[in-house]
């Protein structure tokens, strides 16, 4: 039988020895497993990049429309929370594909109603970004 290969990065592994211990995972270590994961999203899914473009073009029509500070913050929690959904999306359908290769049906279940859920963030964003961004438009327009 073969071993499984070393774990390439072992002080990312708590063990429960650790925790029995009351060992501590270091808060800038949490922070680096953070960006990594997001970094990975990024890299990884088209449709992060696509809600990252949205994002830029949210950010800069806000800067240009000179959106209140109510509006900015709509705009921010809407980005963190489109970010924030495709983020857990990838690590469901990581997890579902770590448990099995093989087609099933809860599988599928699981992995469109992730999908769903960044859906219908991304529809709330929308209609977010319609209520902050279209009046403004229009008086841009009409003045």
């Amino acid at each position: 039988m073969a071993s499984a290969p070393a774990d390439p990065s072992p002080r990312f592994k708590r063990t429960s020895s650790d925790k029995e211990q009351g060992a501590r995972f270091p808060l800038g270590r949490a922070f680096a497993c953070a960006r990594c994961g997001i970094a990975h999203a990024w890299r990884t899914q088209r449709n992060m990049r696509i809600h990252s473009l949205f994002a830029l073009v949210a950010v800069v029509a806000g800067f240009l429309l000179r959106i209140d500070a109510q509006a900015w913050c709509a705009v921010v929690v809407c980005i963190a929370l489109v970010f924030a959904a495709e983020c857990f999306n990838t690590a469901l359908e990581a997890a579902v594909d770590l448990v099995t290769d093989d087609y099933h049906e809860l599988a599928r279940v699981a992995k469109d109603c992730a999908a769903g859920a960044v859906y219908l963030c991304a529809a709330g964003a929308v209609v977010v970004g319609v209520i902050v961004y279209l009046p403004p438009l229009v008086a841009l327009i009409w003045s």
